[in-house]
């Protein structure tokens, strides 16, 4: 894309409620990645040390999660193997696009987080609505995270306890609502707790090596499936035409990396858009092939009958099954706080916004708000998780929220960008861009208008 001329909301004055409350949600990255504070880069240097491949690392570590146990479920809906696989290829162009347009703007008004872009580029009210959408997503990603955990410990337990159902009512140390409540309290709510957590950042290749893990299972149970299994009735056409987009959600939640993608590209050692293409490119293509093995492969097996996290519709006592239910605990245990973490430095930048209190002025409330803010957002996700127990009514919701990231916002961030641009006259490949974000904008807000009305008058109200 070419840049124009002119500046974009060069006037900081116009937007910002705190001079200094904006450094606290440069927070929110990935922990995988080390950037340059912007006081640094304007000094000279302020190049990143992240090399492209590295960078196709981060970005498929980031696509790339316990999103993949509903791909299966997905093609379900969507009507068979060659609707989801066409459904994904047509989103994907757009997913590729939107991180693209990110590193450009990103570029151009020299943010280096996403929300400080859109801050920057669209201005005061959708800089707003996008860290509460921030706030919103990371929120209820943490309650699907601790449905899992719950998914998959009832079938870990089912294999352990060996007593039948008909001896009696189950003991009190394998009810759902325990377990779940357990593991949170003993293993998520100390890593949530810390004001930092650069130390999880190595927890990300155990997160990969889970997920291929996972999806290798599945291909293999596939190709030699087990001899208990009944044949299945594969569908091969959508019942009805709007079921198609009810697999959105999930393809959506799978592929959101967005929101971590700007630090990433700022990382980089040469961080220009052209190599940035090449780089989100070929990382969603790795994602699609995992994706797409996981769905195929899953949908294949079980057919209509697929649960919402196709493990679940596993043996309880299949050991190379139960080892991968063990990886996407431990993944979702490393994932939760850092997820949380997010939400946090944005509600924390909203505060200081509104406020207008400095960053160096509120250290010592800093704690308290701190343990406040984790303790609410921690009972309230554990609250939710305990009477929600189907992933499927979470992701519907999330998913929604998720196209806002990946179409909405930076469809407005092309058209505002291309509209800041001083020309006296306008090309054909301006008017192509400008057409391309209102589309990207009208495709996102069609998806969160659609996926959250199904969410609230099928999926909650059921």
């Amino acid at each position: 894309m070419a840049q124009g001329t002119g500046s974009i909301n060069s006037d900081y004055k116009d937007w910002e409620w705190s001079a200094d409350a904006g450094e606290r949600a440069r927070l929110l990255q990935s922990p995988s990645v080390e950037t340059v504070p912007k006081s640094e880069e304007s000094q000279g240097n302020g190049l990143g040390a992240t090399s492209a491949l590295g960078a196709v690392f981060i970005v498929v570590n980031a696509a790339l999660g316990a999103g993949l146990l509903n791909f299966p479920a997905a093609f379900s809906m969507a009507g068979g193997v060659a609707a989801g696989i066409a459904l994904q290829m047509c989103m994907l162009i757009f997913i590729i696009g939107g991180l693209v347009i990110l590193a450009y703007c990103s570029q151009a008004s020299n943010e280096r987080t996403y929300q400080e872009v859109v801050w920057a580029v669209c201005g005061k009210v959708p800089g707003v609505l996008c860290e509460v959408a921030i706030a919103v997503y990371t929120f209820g990603t943490c309650i699907a995270f601790l449905i899992i955990i719950g998914d998959q410990e009832d079938k870990i337990i089912a294999a352990l306890v060996t007593e039948p159902e008909e001896a009696g009512s189950s003991r009190w140390y394998t009810d759902r609502k325990f377990t779940i409540s357990i593991t949170a309290f003993l293993l998520i709510l100390p890593l949530s707790i810390p004001k930092e957590i650069g130390f999880q950042k190595y927890a990300s290749s155990i997160s990969v090596i889970g997920t291929w893990y996972v999806t290798a299972v599945i291909i293999i149970k596939y190709i030699w499936p087990d001899k208990e299994l009944a044949p299945v009735e594969i569908p091969t056409r959508p019942s009805t035409w709007m079921a198609v987009f009810n697999a959105m959600p999930t393809i959506c939640f799978g592929f959101q990396c967005h929101v971590s993608s700007v630090p990433v590209f700022n990382s980089m050692k040469q961080p220009e858009v052209k190599t940035w293409g090449a780089v989100v490119t070929a990382a969603m293509v790795i994602a699609l092939f995992v994706y797409t093995g996981t769905g195929v492969c899953g949908f294949l097996t079980f057919g209509a009958g697929v649960d919402q996290d196709v493990l679940l519709s596993y043996p309880s006592n299949d050991i190379p099954v139960a080892l991968a239910r063990a990886f996407i605990i431990l993944c979702v245990l490393t994932s939760y706080p850092i997820l949380h973490f997010c939400g946090r430095a944005v509600l924390e930048g909203l505060w200081l916004r509104y406020t207008g209190v400095t960053v160096e002025e509120d250290v010592v409330r800093e704690r308290r708000r701190r343990l406040l803010q984790t303790i609410s957002w921690f009972l309230l996700t554990l609250l939710l998780a305990l009477f929600i127990p189907d992933i499927g009514k979470v992701i519907s919701v999330i998913g929604g929220l998720a196209a806002c990231f990946i179409f909405v916002f930076p469809g407005l961030c092309l058209i505002q960008a291309k509209l800041s641009e001083i020309q006296e006259t306008r090309a054909i490949s301006w008017w192509g861009q400008v057409s391309y974000g209102v589309f990207m904008v009208t495709l996102g807000a069609f998806i969160f208008g659609q996926t959250t009305a199904n969410a609230i008058f099928v999926d909650l109200t059921a």
